[in-house]
This record gives C-alpha cells, structure tokens and sequence, in this order.
C-alpha cells in the first residue's frame, strides 16, 4: 500500500461574518496531484476531519464548520499549521444501531440508504442522533425508513 500525498503549511484561520475557513496554498494544492477540488483529511489543532478544498474568490479554501472550531477552540485571524493528506478512502457514515437494524427489516431500504450520498446519509443519520426522547427517535427512523421504501431521499 502506498502513503497518501500529505502537505504541512502555517496560515491564519480567514474569517468572513461567521463563516472560517483555510486558505491553501496553490502550491499545496499541486502538490496533492488530485485535481482543483482535491478530497483531503485536515489535522489541525490535534483534531482531524475530512473536507473538500474548493475555489472561492480565486483561491483554494478549505471550510472550518462550527463543530470543528469547538473542538479546537480555533476563530478567525489565529495561527495554525495544517496538514492536508489526500483522503483516498470513501467517506463513511456511522449508522446507530436501532437504525440499521430498521434499515435491514425494511426490504430495500438499507441497500437504498447505501447509495445515498455521504451528505444525504450524515442527515438522516445526524437527524436521528439529534432526537431528545427515545419516541422521537424512533420516529425519525421510521420516518426515514418510509421515505427509503417510497424511493424517496428526504
């Protein structure tokens, strides 16, 4: 098995209003050899998640979500040294339980949850883990599992 391409730069986190991102380099980018919009694993701060580089103005961002600037105590105009590796592994979304065994006693439903897209299966997935009573959730998944049986995304 080969390493994946990674690359190490420092930056500042941009902020714009509420929204924080990552300028990369372009020749960080080049580096990767995977393209304009290369899929990447960031680590920065001791945390580590999977994004996507994307051009916005004429330079390559990379978005730090709300989520990730908790985890690292990160806000616009800090230091950082990041490191991008390319993520040559499809992404995966962590099914509860209770959900996938209604996904499996549903005909069907499992195998077409399996062909969602990564951001589709994160919000069925992140809807269920967001209910706050067990009835709730339940609902949510038979909700979802209803919606798979009608071919039906969303």
């Amino acid at each position: 098995m080969t390493e994946a391409k990674s690359a190490t730069f420092d930056t500042t986190v941009a902020a714009t209003g509420n929204n924080t991102g990552i300028v990369v380099p372009v020749e960080v980018i080049e580096a990767l050899g995977a393209g304009k919009r290369p899929p990447v694993l960031v680590s920065v701060n001791g945390h580590e998640y999977r994004s996507t580089a994307a051009v916005m103005g004429g330079k390559h961002m990379i978005g730090i979500s709300a989520a990730v600037r908790a985890a690292t105590g990160l806000k616009g105009g800090d230091p950082i040294r990041v490191t991008l590796t390319l993520a040559d592994t499809p992404r995966e979304v962590d099914v509860p339980a209770d959900f996938a065994v209604a996904l499996a006693a549903e005909e069907g439903s499992s195998a077409f949850f399996g062909k969602l897209s990564n951001s589709l299966q994160r919000f069925h997935v992140d809807n269920v883990n967001g209910a706050k009573t067990a009835e709730t959730r339940q609902r949510r998944i038979e909700r979802a599992v209803a919606l798979f049986r009608d071919g039906k995304q969303r």
